[in-house]
């Protein structure tokens, strides 16, 4: 069948608006009951709701936020009135999206490396979150840097996956974000972590040639090029940027849509930085954001810690990182906005 490519490229476009990012809370019940216990939350499904309701309905979140992934988990729930979350995030002009990957597991006969799984029956899976109300989906590949790694068949297959993923999406009128993400863990230097990322990159957009991906219709997810976490060298926002627009550049076709950056465990104030030290150079051939989880979420889920008398507190953190975000997303963030 058609694509329809207008309705892509238009939801593409929506997400990528100027000023704006993507709120992800697409976390895993184990990721997210994780992170409820180091704040002393119960480990439930009505504390995820409660949570979650929390995020959606943010009074002023629409103004930074232009789209959330959701964990198909959030994709039914309500608000305690009964709403669906589904609805409140329509309602305010937010871009519903959906996470569809199953998880990255063990690459057989490739020690430490994973390939992410999730492709058996998600032509269905997508037509019923479409049904639902979602117009955009996001697939994760991880890839860990050693000397060693990653190798070229684990970029590949990963590369791979995440074209079959786009193609099934774009066939279902959905818009894919596609996340290769090269963990932060281990000691490498930053030129190191830019040689892997382009050549990931390279190695993606070749994929989505080849399954005759629109990539008007399409946003990428990656990370930014920074030194591992435990290097010894640390890098300036300045070497930073460079390093990622420069590897951006050689391998990230003009006509994608846009690229909005994961955080990969950065402390917030330091990824709304990068994302700001970025907009700082000649202009670039693509839009740069953010699509940001726990970067964004981290304050407002600690002063929440389960407590309903927090909960607008916790709302205004949410925004006031929004915010940030969504000025760093236009080159316009300082420091002092953090007060």
């Amino acid at each position: 069948m058609p694509l329809d490519t207008q309705t892509l490229i238009d939801t593409a476009q929506a997400l990528m608006a100027p000023g704006k990012g993507i709120l992800a809370m697409d976390e895993s019940l184990g990721t997210c009951n994780r992170r409820f216990a180091q704040v002393g939350i119960g480990q439930s499904e009505e504390n995820r709701r409660r949570y979650r309701e929390l995020l959606v309905t943010a009074p002023g979140l629409a103004s930074h936020i232009s789209g959330a992934i959701l964990f198909e988990e959030t994709l039914y729930q309500r608000t305690a009135d009964g709403v669906p979350f589904v609805e409140v995030l329509q309602a305010a002009g937010i871009v519903v999206g959906i996470k569809v990957d199953a998880g990255a597991q063990p690459l057989a006969a490739f020690p430490g490396e994973r390939i992410t799984e999730g492709l058996d029956g998600l032509r269905e899976r997508l037509k019923a979150y479409a049904g639902q109300g979602a117009r955009f989906a996001k697939w994760r590949a991880v890839l860990n840097i050693t000397e060693q790694l990653p190798s070229r068949f684990a970029i590949q297959a990963n590369a791979q996956a995440l074209a079959r993923y786009a193609a099934l999406c774009q066939e279902a009128g959905v818009v894919p974000i596609i996340e290769p993400e090269i963990l932060m863990d281990g000691d490498h230097s930053l030129a190191r972590c830019q040689a892997v990322t382009t050549e990931v990159l390279a190695q993606v957009f070749e994929q989505l040639h080849q399954h005759r991906i629109l990539l008007e219709g399409m946003i990428l997810k990656p990370n930014m090029v920074l030194p591992g976490q435990d290097s010894p060298v640390t890098a300036t926002l300045e070497a930073v940027a460079q390093a990622t627009v420069e590897s951006f550049l050689r391998t990230v076709p003009a006509a994608v849509a846009g690229i909005a950056f994961l955080s990969g465990g950065q402390s917030s104030p330091l990824a709304t930085a990068h994302l700001n030290a970025m907009h700082q150079g000649a202009p670039l051939p693509w839009p740069l954001t953010f699509s940001y989880g726990r970067a964004l979420q981290d304050e407002a889920l600690h002063v929440w810690a389960g407590d309903d008398a927090h909960v607008e507190r916790a709302q205004q953190a949410l925004v006031q990182r929004a915010r940030c975000n969504g000025a760093a997303a236009q080159g316009q963030y300082h420091p002092s906005m953090e007060n």
